[in-house]
């Protein structure tokens, strides 16, 4: 499989070279990158599907003079697994992406970097040593930066770019000495000798720090998140739903890929992994009820969906290091899953958002309202991807946090310890509590959003988005209902990947997440025929009886003005205030002490992030103090910065050679 993996990657770039010189024939850039990704992407996914049974591991290695590496790739179901839903997600956003820009065409580069991100992304989980996976993750790193920065023109965008792309190199950083890590106790940087030496627990767990630290600001949990409610806001949304699907996935894939090398699994991994989830969990959805913008909330669901994920993971991790490895397999089967599910209903929501943002002009949804009657298909589909991120029935995402919440139960009642119950109740505890307030949030969204009338916008000339927008949103709605109703045919993909985490001893219970996968979609098909049917007779049964229609009562205001509405504020305040200390919330009143007031009273209410306003901004100006003394260095002098070269080269020369 890695020659047409190749040859797609390949593909991507020159498509969008190509795209860049027909920058002039509005037509042909408009359509000629976004029709050949998608054609490539669906080809190359068919072809993945169809050989993924009976798949051996695949390498290439070709010697070239760059230093410390060989060009080294190869293919295992790890990769594999990631692979499917990023070339899903990739399908799904190129094909919408075609009409997305209304008032202005996409920049020069935008094809060209897009097509970059995918490729950087799939060359990051085929890379088999240090050197080019570091390369293939900076290029994933630029290429988005430069999406993001889209409309660099806006100071907004700016620093969201800039605060990006500071994160990402901070995660670089730590990257680096991981790897350094690994490589000085095996002898070399491919991927291939990590692990052939045992590393002392000592190393492992300092490893686990580092490659945690650095691909979780990639992944954005909380405390690492503060770039992701700032970058999806500012890029195009069909870039903003390939980073929140799958590009933040790449730091899952980094702390699995790591793990690979330095176990046994430490039974205190999985007790971090679920203390960091449940706070990134709860944080996340609490953070997101509190936002006015559309994309914001979605970002700050994104850092909940990641938390679901490392409680999964904390659960297998836990499980399999402490002996039970029926917890082990749930934990890491739902934490798969999961990442699948995410990617496609994160990347259908954030299309939906940009539907709503290019027909509106706005993502503020306390502007907005009405819209199901103007936007059918953009607010049906919205809706059943907000069923699925809420964790209910009937969809992909209550699938896998079944699977979670499955080896959690099953840790809570396992004998012999308390570590594993506790850290199970926990777990269950921290699901439960995040869909409840995932219910509330995204009841707020879609309610204020296409329910009721508009608040403070004209709608009277919005319609629907144009065709290719449309089958890029269904075509990421198919997969979502698919996994959700029939999700025992999805079990052969997860566990090949999955049994290189949980180890032997799993095998032999694969026929209990089989079973459970077969009697959910078995009830969930059996409940859902019962509500069509019973339905349907509801509707002939009305059908024979004459029906008189008369006018809503109105409890006294016949004609409800536009104020007498819900905010998200308004609809959020009792939720947030019960959590006021764990989320920064500012009020502001402005009123009048007269009994009759001449300008009318105003309140407003908004959820800060305090790790960033609070936390990151005192660490960088500490710092700022701290390295203005160095300043001195910075004279503006070329002959200055020349003798520094020289200086630098002789302290070598000298080290070098032991003068």
């Amino acid at each position: 499989m890695l020659i047409p993996i190749i040859f797609y990657v390949l593909s991507l770039i020159i498509t969008g070279l190509v795209c860049a010189g027909l920058y002039r024939w509005q037509v042909l850039n408009k359509y000629f990158a976004s029709v050949i990704n998608t054609v490539l992407s669906i080809l190359l996914f068919v072809f993945i599907i169809i050989k993924y049974q009976g798949f051996q591991d695949e390498s290439i290695s070709l010697s070239w003079p760059l230093p410390f590496a060989d060009f080294n790739i190869g293919l295992d179901y790890l990769s594999l697994f990631f692979i499917i839903p990023l070339l899903i997600l990739a399908a799904g956003c190129s094909i919408y992406g075609s009409q997305y820009f209304k008032q202005h065409r996409a920049g020069r580069f935008h094809w060209f970097n897009y097509g970059l991100l995918v490729a950087g992304m799939m060359m990051v989980l085929v890379s088999r040593n240090v050197v080019i996976f570091m390369i293939s993750w900076e290029i994933m790193s630029l290429s988005s930066f430069f999406l993001v920065i889209s409309e660099a023109g806006k100071a907004s965008v700016r620093r969201a770019g800039w605060i990006y792309f500071i994160t990402a190199h901070v995660g670089t950083a730590f990257l680096f000495t991981a790897f350094f890590l690994l490589g000085s106790g095996s002898g070399s940087f491919d991927f291939g000798c990590f692990g052939q030496i045992p590393f002392s627990g000592s190393k492992s767990n300092l490893i686990f720090i580092f490659a945690l630290t650095g691909f979780g600001l990639k992944a954005g949990f909380i405390p690492f998140h503060i770039w992701l409610p700032l970058a999806h806001p500012a890029a195009p949304s069909h870039v903003s739903g390939l980073m929140s699907g799958i590009m933040i996935k790449m730091g899952i894939y980094g702390i699995l890929r790591v793990m690979l090398f330095i176990g046994p699994f430490h039974p205190w991994w999985g007790v971090l992994l679920i203390i960091l989830g449940s706070i990134s969990a709860i944080g996340g959805i609490l953070f997101s009820i509190g936002q006015r913008d559309i994309k914001r909330i979605l970002a700050y669901c994104s850092v909940e969906n990641i938390g679901i994920i490392l409680i999964g993971l904390g659960i297998g991790i836990a499980g399999r290091s402490l002996g039970y490895p029926v917890v082990s397999m749930f934990g890491f089967a739902g934490a798969l899953l999961h990442i699948v599910n995410h990617a496609l209903f994160k990347g259908l929501l954030f299309l939906g958002a940009g539907a709503v943002i290019r027909q509106t002009g706005t993502g503020e949804i306390d502007k907005l309202g009405g819209l199901f009657k103007k936007m059918p298909l953009t607010a049906s589909l919205f809706l059943l991807g907000s069923i699925a991120i809420s964790g209910l029935p009937f969809f992909n995402g209550f699938i896998s946090e079944l699977f979670i919440y499955a080896g959690a139960i099953t840790g809570a009642s396992a004998a012999g310890g308390t570590v594993l119950p506790l850290l199970s109740a926990l777990a269950v505890l921290s699901l439960a509590l995040t869909g409840g307030l995932a219910v509330a949030g995204f009841t707020k969204l879609f309610g204020i959003l296409f329910q009721g009338t508009s608040r403070n916008l004209d709608i009277s000339g919005v319609k629907d988005v144009p065709s290719m927008m449309r089958h890029g949103m269904i075509f990421l709605t198919l997969f979502v209902v698919f996994i959700g109703m029939v999700s025992f045919l999805i079990i052969p993909f997860i566990e090949s990947p999955m049994l290189l985490f949980t180890g032997g001893t799993a095998e032999s219970h694969l026929h209990r997440l089989n079973e459970l996968s077969v009697k959910v979609s078995i009830i969930l098909a059996v409940t859902l025929s019962s509500i069509i049917l019973l339905f349907a007779a509801g509707r002939l049964r009305a059908g024979r009886k004459t029906v008189k229609k008369g006018e809503t009562w109105g409890c006294g205001y016949t004609v409800p003005a536009r104020s007498m509405q819900y905010t998200s504020s308004s609809y959020a305040g009792s939720i947030v205030d019960r959590f006021g200390r764990l989320v920064a919330v500012e009020k502001v009143l402005k009123s009048e002490e007269e009994i009759f007031p001449v300008s009318s009273w105003s309140f407003k209410s908004k959820v800060d992030d305090w790790f960033l306003s609070r936390i990151y901004t005192g660490i960088i100006r500490t710092f700022d103090r701290l390295l203005a003394c160095l300043r001195w260095f910075q004279c503006g002098k070329a002959g200055i910065y020349v003798l520094y070269i020289a200086v630098f080269i002789i302290i070598l020369i000298f080290w070098k050679f032991g003068i």
